[in-house]
This record gives C-alpha cells, structure tokens and sequence, in this order.
C-alpha cells in the first residue's frame, strides 16, 4: 500500500465508523433498533415504521417480493401482517437498507453512478437468492432472512465508496477515483467487516455474511448464507473464492 493509499484508507475507516454521517437520516432508525432491543410490542414497531410512509410501502413491497414464487398465494395486504410476519430482525434490516439507499441516492457524480451500479449487483443478488431458496425442498428457511442477507452482499464496496466520497468533498486536496478502486479491491475484506462492526447491524447477520462468502463454515443445512453463498460463487462475487 502505497503512502497516499494507507492515507486514504485511514480516513475512509474514520468516517465508516461514523454511523450518522455513512447512513444520514436517523430519525425513524434509532427509536427503531430501540425499540426492537426492548423486545415490546410489536405495536411500537408499526407505529415507527407507519410514522414514514415510503418505508412503510418499501416494507410491504419488500415482504411480498421475498414471498412471491413460494407457492404463497395471499400477498401480505396490511402493513400489519407484513411486519408481523418478517419478525424484528428482518424489519431493522430492511428500513436500514431502504435508509441507506436513501442516502446513495444523494452522493454526486461520479459516485452515484458508480454506487448504483453496486446497488443494481445487489438486488440482482437478492433476487436470484429467493429465487434459488423458492426451488429449494427439505429446507426450513425465511425467504426474508436470504433477501436482507442478500441486500448486503457488496455491502463493504458500497459504503467504502461512499465514505469516499464524503471524504473528497470535505477534504481540501482530490483523490482520484483510482486509490478508492485500489483499496476495493486489495482491502474489501477489512473494509466490510468494520463496517457491520461501526453500523449497529446484529451479530446474526454478520455471521451468516461470514457464511455466504465462504470466510465461515457452518453445519446448519438451514442457513441463509448456504443459499446465498451459491448465487455469489455463480457470480464469481465471493470474498473467499470457493
């Protein structure tokens, strides 16, 4: 690593550690994740998630997306039944990627482009992940729990470039595009994992994003991560190359 490079990485570290500043609007995120670490009523969570309606829609959508092929034949109708029957977890999941979308949609150019283009990767991920868990038999796993894994399949790529960019428009000198491209592709590893370390995001989904890009073995035929590390192998995406 070069010296501009090992300065860059520093400072892009920095600000991933930076909740506030990598996800941008909290409002509706914090009473959220408290809510759910209070384990109450799930009451308390629809009124949170119902107090944004494009949240509450993006839910609904998204719980009906992870169900749709299943064989399910009554689409979740009510905000209610959606986040009923994704269960907390999955809830913080979602709103979490929806916030951070969000915020990407933001960035300047060239950065918004290119982290689309990451983000584009990502849903073709989660769809092919339901997809392949929908053909799946003899297997007892949440196609939620595959989709919102799935959602952070490139998920160290796309915050790191998003650190990046906040850290060119604050700094006073320009670093071209080509030391974030490096540090990508030789630091991917390091960056990811700090960041579902600095971002609040739980133990469970670390651990089975440990699973699909083959970093962590598991005996559980039924993780979300064996589904998931399959399509990623298929798209030649694995962090540890089978």
């Amino acid at each position: 690593m070069t010296d501009l490079e090992h300065k860059v990485f520093t400072q892009v570290r920095a600000i991933i550690s930076n909740e506030e500043q990598v996800i941008g609007r909290r409002g509706i995120l914090i009473p959220l994740k408290k809510a759910i670490i209070a384990d109450g009523d799930i009451r308390n969570v629809i009124d949170i998630v119902s107090s944004d309606p494009a949240l509450a829609a993006h839910m609904l959508w998204r719980s009906n997306a992870a169900i749709s092929g299943a064989g399910v034949t009554t689409k979740n109708r009510s905000l209610k039944d959606a986040l009923i029957r994704l269960g907390q977890v999955n809830i913080y999941r979602y709103a979490f990627t929806f916030y951070l979308k969000e915020r990407l949609d933001e960035l300047p150019q060239p950065y918004k482009k290119l982290v689309h283009g990451y983000w584009s990767l990502t849903e073709s991920i989660a769809a092919d992940a339901v997809d392949s868990l929908h053909h799946m038999e003899g297997v007892n796993i949440s196609p939620d729990e595959v989709q919102t894994l799935a959602l952070f399949s490139v998920f160290g790529e796309i915050i790191a470039l998003t650190a990046f960019a906040f850290l060119n428009a604050e700094s006073e000198e320009s670093f071209p595009l080509s030391i974030i491209k490096s540090l990508i592709d030789n630091q991917k590893q390091t960056l990811t994992i700090e960041a579902f370390e600095s971002l609040g995001l739980d133990e469970e989904l670390k651990d089975e994003f440990m699973v699909a890009h083959n970093l962590r073995q598991t005996h559980n035929a039924n993780s979300p991560g064996l589904v998931l590390r399959r399509v990623l192998s298929m798209r030649n995406q694995l962090l540890k190359p089978l």
